[in-house]
């Protein structure tokens, strides 16, 4: 399987990022876990991965509020969801921040950021941080693609460059979305996921 990895960030990033995963991420090719739990919406809806997919698929993306590196990709993360929406796939952003849901992580932080980021998509409460328990997740931000059949087709990084969105060069989240709704294998099926550490509340 191929497989990007990054080189070495600054010593300044260092305390943003996770060394040692939590768990061993969902594999390619995995069923998208738990469909039908329902999550707290922004919104005040209840909604479930089910509920969010659409014709060509779903994108599930964890992320929260205050990360250095969520606050670097958001604008792709903007970019990238309004992409999948009109490539007829689903987003859901997820919020696993457990530890710190008292304060920056918020549900009511959590509606403030999303209608700050004009947010047209999903974003949920991971409450016990039990999806990405469930899928694996250690970073914020952190992807995973599944395509019509609930598959998972890519996960990783949305481009080659976190930390900088003028130096990437590879888009690998938008070649994945292209490859998959054209009904080819996806080229590059996982990136290595660079951001701040899930915080577990355990």
């Amino acid at each position: 399987m191929k497989k990007i990895l990054f080189s070495a960030l600054p010593i300044a990033a260092i305390a943003a990022i996770t060394l040692f995963p939590v768990s061993d991420p969902l594999p390619i090719g995995a069923t998208l876990p738990n469909a039908n739990q329902k999550m707290l919406n922004t919104s005040g809806e209840q909604i479930s991965f089910a509920d969010a997919k659409k014709k060509n698929g779903l994108l599930v993306m964890f992320s929260c509020n205050t990360c250095p590196y969520v606050e670097k990709n958001q604008g792709r993360t903007n970019g990238i969801s309004q992409y999948a929406l009109a490539n007829d796939i689903g987003v859901v952003i997820l919020n696993s921040n457990e530890a710190y849901r008292g304060n920056e992580d918020s549900y009511e932080a959590m509606k403030e950021y999303a209608l700050k980021q004009n947010y047209k998509w999903h974003y949920l409460v991971d409450k016990n941080s039990e999806m990405a328990d469930a899928f694996g997740a250690n970073k914020t931000p952190e992807c995973f693609l599944f395509d019509n059949n609930n598959k998972l087709t890519y996960h990783g990084a949305i481009d080659d460059h976190p930390g900088d969105a003028n130096a990437a060069g590879r888009k690998h989240l938008e070649i994945a979305i292209d490859e998959m709704k054209s009904g080819k294998d996806v080229s590059v099926k996982e990136s290595k996921s660079i951001g701040c550490s899930i915080k577990r509340n355990k």
